[in-house]
């Protein structure tokens, strides 16, 4: 770990907050492709069926 000095503190909440951002951007896109394709699903049945 390099030395940060006195600017440790606000490098290392940076780098927290940044990893939290790009977790839940991530968690957002696999729940939302999930919940379009589940969409497209259902519409191609009822397209296939009606």
């Amino acid at each position: 770990m390099p030395d940060l000095g006195k600017y440790a503190d606000a490098v290392l909440s940076s780098y927290a907050v940044s990893l939290v951002l790009l977790v839940a951007l991530i968690a957002l896109s696999i729940a939302r492709s999930r919940r379009v394709a589940r969409e497209l699903h259902e519409v191609e049945e009822r397209v296939k069926h009606g």
